[in-house]
């Protein structure tokens, strides 16, 4: 089938979503809920049966640059290694086919590559059970986070993405006349100008282990769209979900006639990184980092030939200073706290308490009342085994062991962290949340983010203070998340002036089924650029737009 073709299929899924680009509102063309009668009834075993028959097996992927020998090494959360392997891969020949195949991608047009990335994205949603598979079975995600976070949501993310850079494209015609007039009796001067979109040249894609689709999706659809090759170049411990990204975009890209070399994978295994000689090549005009702040700080300041977009770890905060449904605000957090371990760049881990309590329906209720509130909550929540297991997935990292490990000599433990038995996984690590109390002088223990199911409660003179140290933590070392509890006005206005000094998407008195943890494609803007945890959002104008250069001919007219 052809670009054209493409196009067509797709168009009024193309003109929806810039639609909803500008009214922010909900609005999703891939199915969330793991529904048969939306992806048919043997959808769901075809999927599990099509993860089986990857494990334990070479990954086929016709592309260039494999070297000698192949790479793998991951392993479920949930206690079982998948036996997949990848082709080791050469950079020269990868950064040498990446280059061959820009010509061609960059002369199709917008439109035709916005026809194309959105066949590869509905091939993608077709996959979407075994894209779940190999998304919980990689991050630890639970079955149907995997489905939604994985699936749905990350290809909402890469049309989001498509969509913004379509959109930006569009915005500078293709040709103009200039005239400019010289009076009454003197002819007008005179010059046709066409415009070209030049992509700024490769780009890498770098993937995190806990996200792959989700955080990945929106760099490489948006390169892709506006013109650029992309190497995905995943982590080591979450390769296959982003192969299989990469089997299918090249599948579509042959298919459309485009050298399919346009996507490609460079797996690699911890022992052998490469991630760092890649992403400083010269070659290389575009990077896209989900991880750490310190990696992503070094690809910020050791990639001068590229744009690099990162986003990065940061400290999530929460502020309750009064509320009128204390029972819906322990019961949103159970949830907030609990969803994937906390395994999360959104996850709240400091909660700011006034020492003195807080007002509620109910009355006054102490610090240690708030506290307990909250641990009971939590408790309660997890407390069904079959929906605990559902709800917190697995840990991904032994390194967030240890981290809860050492949170119990932090401060005062008021709900400890405990192993929770799958059912369905009997060597699955599974943890339930560690809430710890703690003082305001304690900024060298909650100024630092700590990955996983940690979050600390901490005592301040007042609910005004609570706020200033919220946003002295933020400017100091970034979130992509803030939330305040208030019946106060003057509160809620102060809470809305400091989240706009420092920069930070702020929910206010989420009591109901929407979690801070939660970010919405075509509505939400995820993370803001403005403070220390990302110099990016997903997905604004500023996300795509610099993704290519307009470049201009001009010729004198007659």
């Amino acid at each position: 089938m052809s670009a054209e073709l493409f196009v067509a299929k797709h168009r009024d899924t193309l003109n929806t979503a810039l639609e909803a680009l500008t009214s922010r509102g909900y609005w999703s063309p891939y199915p969330e809920m793991p529904s048969p009668r939306v992806y048919g009834e043997t959808a769901a075993a075809d999927g599990e049966t099509a993860f089986q028959g990857l494990q334990n097996r070479p990954f086929d992927l016709d592309q260039p640059g494999a070297g000698e020998g192949r790479v793998g090494g991951e392993r479920s959360p949930f206690g079982f290694d998948l036996g997949i392997t990848y082709p080791r891969v050469d950079r020269e020949a990868l950064l040498g086919a990446a280059e061959a195949a820009l010509p061609a991608w960059r002369d199709a047009g917008p439109l035709a590559r916005a026809g194309v990335c959105l066949e590869i994205l509905h091939r993608l949603n077709a996959h979407s059970f075994l894209m779940a598979h190999a998304v919980m079975h990689t991050t630890g995600q639970g079955f149907l986070m995997a489905f939604q976070a994985g699936g749905a949501h990350a290809q909402d993310r890469g049309l989001e993405a498509v969509a913004c850079a379509y959109a930006e494209q569009a915005a500078i015609p293709a040709s103009a006349r200039w005239e400019k007039p010289q009076g009454s009796k003197a002819p007008p001067l005179v010059v046709d100008k066409t415009w070209h979109l030049v992509p700024r040249g490769v780009a890498v894609v770098v993937g995190c282990a806990t996200f792959p689709t989700w955080n990945g999706y929106p760099g490489l659809f948006a390169s892709l769209a506006t013109g650029n090759p992309v190497i995905v170049k995943p982590h080591p411990n979450a390769t296959l979900p982003l192969a299989l990204t990469v089997r299918v975009a090249r599948e579509v890209l042959a298919e459309a006639g485009f050298d399919p070399n346009t996507v490609l994978l460079a797996a690699d295994d911890p022992a052998a990184p490469i991630a760092k000689d890649l992403c400083t090549d010269p070659r290389v005009r575009i990077v896209d980092f989900t991880g750490s702040a310190a990696f992503g700080t070094w690809l910020e300041r050791n990639c001068p030939q590229a744009q690099v977009y990162a986003e990065k770890s940061g400290v999530n905060y929460l502020v309750i200073e009064s509320t009128d449904d204390f029972k819906g605000l322990t019961r949103n957090l159970a949830f907030t706290l609990s969803l994937y371990s906390g395994q999360m760049c959104t996850t709240s881990q400091n909660i700011f308490i006034p020492k003195d309590g807080i007002e509620t329906e109910d009355g006054h209720k102490s610090f240690d009342e708030v506290c307990q509130g909250i641990a009971t909550a939590v408790d309660k929540f997890l407390g069904n085994t079959e929906r605990a297991v559902e709800v917190l997935g697995g840990i991904c990292n032994p390194d967030t062991l240890a981290r809860i490990d050492e949170a119990r000599g932090l401060g005062r433990v008021v709900l400890d962290s405990r192993a929770v038995d799958h059912p369905g996984f009997p060597e699955a690590t599974v943890r339930t949340p560690i809430l710890v109390a703690l003082a305001a002088a304690d900024r060298a223990v909650f100024e630092d983010e700590r990955f996983g199911p940690i979050a600390f409660l901490i005592a301040c003179e007042s609910g005004a203070a609570a706020l200033t140290l919220a946003a002295e933590t933020v400017e100091a070392k970034g979130a992509i998340t803030g939330g305040v509890y208030t019946v106060n006005p003057e509160m809620e206005a102060r809470a809305v002036d400091l989240a706009l000094r420092a920069g930070i998407n702020l929910a206010l008195n989420f009591t109901g089924g929407v979690y801070v943890n939660q970010s919405a494609a075509f509505s939400d803007f995820h993370a803001t650029g403005a403070n220390p945890a990302a110099n990016a959002a997903l997905s604004d104008a500023a996300f795509v737009a610099n993704r290519f250069r307009p470049v201009c001919i001009r010729r004198m007219g007659a």
